[in-house]
């Protein structure tokens, strides 16, 4: 998970013997594409138009679907620019710059003699810096955090907000073997969807993208993967990792399992609500396996025992040296100290959730209206000048709400929030006052309107007088739990986040004074460049074969009956005949990927497509602490998959013209 500017050329030189150019890491980055909502992807082809994952697409799909046009069940295509689907609220963002700026971060908080002064100051430096960039050039601004304090990145993007869908498979194809099947391999998944970039109504014009390559990669060949990894946690310290095991995690995992019951409760009341339910029950399916990996992966006492090991030899160094001793060596304690008060408030922090977009919304614009009364540098997070732009287009999302199900996840969250937290947690008491969690929640969704966008941006227009003035029953409610939410934002503040970044960039430093950037930063879901090699592994005592290809589609339908999870659409019953099913259909590689790096593209030494990472093995779930290149892998659709599919089973000819398109001279 390198980043573009330290990028593993010494690495590469040595073992591929191959060495990156400044215009290819370039040409790379710029061809790679962030989505808000929470994945990677590329442009592929000069007219805007960007690869990425089905599950990606998902929350897109989901809006823009009704009980009449189901895109996620049947997919979609458009044949002409003018049939594009605009999605509700997707921006696309294109890393065009990065400058290192820890030196004045690092001078702002030079003179601070407490952990809260010093937090302060950092943050209103952060804020200074992100609201100079964005007046300066126009691009969204973000602070990066690398090597948890050792490096501050100012990372500038061209924003997008004009997406429109172009082609979606069915999800039974692009999702198939679904819950049993997913973090597994061998895997059978066109898991693909294609978007459109527009800029002043028009299809973006690039130079910047990867040609399409539909012969796909081969076995044991160089490959790279560029994306946005979403958080590792690979260089925290042992006792942040015991605090994920015997807190976190278990609390987060009792969330997910809950969550999950309750949606799936409220799909079995018909077709309708299953529709509705949809992509938020995939969304928690796919973390709940994940997080169930990771909690495995903390309880191994092997992987324990080799961050212990790994923290033993790094602070015997610090301690060996007598000026790195005295600027480092309390971090560790510090760091410990800090989780121990987070665990002493963790109900707080777990349970006192309302699951709802609704309720959501409502604290949203009352912290807003609040919020940008103030200098920018004492703002709450997420609510700073350069952040606002993406925050009101967050807001004005057209995508519908559903009530009945807004009821029934509220209610469930606040039954569960009782069960952990108790009838007595002050939360609970000024939110149920007397009433059942079920009655609050019925009183709380009939009684807002703000499902309407045009309702939410009037109340922001109208500020602090028109949010005190609302009778809305979600504004009010947000109103009253205001004071206990900031008041537990500043105590985190001041007691655990202000400690774990100043004893996090003293860890940093002493990790640069002891090792030097001869390795990459945790990932923080920024463009991160990742090299493999396409590789089966062993498994379950035989090996994993480096692909799989159509042929093990029809046998794995075929052999649970073609039923359920296995069942195959339509189009690919019928269409059998039609394929060559020789053609690899997935494949696996060595790259390092985590979460977020969902629909980024694979890459040859050419920088051609050809592959698309949507998953890996549950080997790789671990991977968020520890990395095993024996067994951890990605899992990729290869791109003749891809091409097989579009030309003879979706018949889209203009649309592989298109991907075939070679650059402008």
């Amino acid at each position: 998970m390198w980043t573009f500017d330290n990028p593993p050329v010494k690495q590469l030189q040595e073992r591929y013997h191959f060495t990156p150019s400044r215009e290819w890491l370039d040409h790379v980055r710029l061809s790679s594409v962030r989505l808000n909502d929470g994945g990677s992807g590329s442009f592929v082809s000069p007219h805007g138009l960007v690869l990425t994952n089905h599950h990606v697409a998902l929350g897109q799909l989901q809006k823009d679907s009704t009980a009449e046009h189901d895109y996620v069940k049947n997919g979609f295509y458009a044949a002409t620019p003018d049939e594009e689907m605009k999605s509700s609220d997707l921006e696309v963002n294109v890393l065009a710059s990065m400058e290192n700026v820890t030196g004045r971060v690092q001078a702002a908080v030079k003179n601070a003699k407490t952990p809260e002064q010093e937090f302060a100051a950092r943050k209103a430096v952060i804020a200074d810096i992100e609201r100079e960039s964005q007046q300066q050039t126009g691009l969204r601004s973000d602070i990066v955090t690398l090597y948890q304090g050792g490096e501050y990145w100012l990372y500038r993007y061209k924003k997008y907000t004009d997406v429109r869908l172009v082609f979606a498979p069915e999800e039974q194809i692009a999702f198939f073997g679904g819950d049993p099947d997913n973090f597994t391999y061998p895997r059978y998944d066109l898991d693909m969807a294609l978007f459109r970039v527009y800029e002043n109504g028009k299809p973006i014009e690039s130079k910047d993208y990867l040609k399409w390559n539909p012969k796909g990669a081969a076995d044991n060949e160089l490959i790279f993967v560029p994306g946005n990894p979403g958080s590792t946690q690979r260089l925290d310290t042992v006792a942040q990792l015991t605090f994920e095991r015997d807190v976190a995690e278990p609390g987060i995992l009792n969330i997910l399992k809950h969550r999950l019951a309750v949606l799936r409760q409220y799909s079995e009341q018909g077709p309708e609500q299953a529709r509705q339910a949809v992509e938020r029950s995939r969304r928690l399916e796919n973390s709940l396996k994940a997080y169930e990996g990771r909690y495995q992966g903390l309880l191994d006492n092997n992987v324990m025992a080799k961050k212990q090991q790994e923290e033993h030899e790094f602070q015997a160094m610090v301690m060996a040296r007598p000026e790195w001793k005295e600027a480092y060596a309390g971090a560790w304690k510090e760091i410990a100290e800090a989780e121990s008060k987070a665990a002493s408030r963790a109900k707080q922090q777990f349970f006192h959730g309302l699951d709802s977009d609704l309720a959501d919304f409502a604290r949203i614009i009352v912290h807003f209206v609040t919020e940008v009364k103030k200098p920018d540098g004492e703002r709450l997070a997420g609510y700073h000048e350069a952040q606002l732009d993406s925050l009101r287009f967050e807001l004005a999302s057209p995508a519908p709400i559903y009530k009945a199900m807004e009821i029934v996840r509220i209610t469930g969250a606040l039954e569960l929030d009782l069960e952990e937290a108790g009838k007595d947690d002050p939360f609970l008491k000024l939110l149920l006052n007397g009433k059942t969690p079920k009655e609050v929640a019925t009183e709380l969704v009939n009684g807002t309107k703000l499902e309407d966008p045009a309702v939410r941006k009037k109340l922001l227009e109208g500020g602090e007088a028109a949010v005190a003035a609302s009778d809305d029953a979600m504004i009010v409610m947000a109103r009253r739990l205001d004071p206990m939410r900031r008041e537990f934002i500043k105590w985190t503040e001041d007691n655990v986040e202000s400690v774990l970044q100043r004893a996090g960039e003293q860890i940093g430093k002493a990790r640069f004074a002891a090792y030097g950037k001869t390795t990459y930063p945790d990932a923080t879901f920024t463009l991160r460049l990742s090299y493999g090699q396409v590789k089966g592994y062993p498994m379950n005592g035989t090996q994993a074969p480096y692909k799989t290809t159509f042929y093990g589609l029809y046998d794995r339908a075929a052999s649970f009956d073609y039923d359920g999870p296995f069942a195959l659409p339509s189009r690919y019953k019928e269409g059998r005949a039609k394929l060559d099913l020789s053609t690899p259909l997935n494949f696996v590689t060595t790259n390092d990927v985590i979460g977020g790096n969902s629909g980024s593209p694979v890459i040859n030494r050419n920088a051609e497509i050809v592959g698309l990472i949507f998953d890996g093995n549950i080997e790789s779930l671990v991977g968020d602490f520890v990395y095993d290149p024996e067994k951890n892998r990605s899992v990729a659709v290869h791109t003749a998959a891809m091409t097989e599919a579009l030309r003879k089973l979706y018949g889209v000819q203009k649309l592989l013209d298109e991907l075939a398109e070679t650059p402008a001279k």
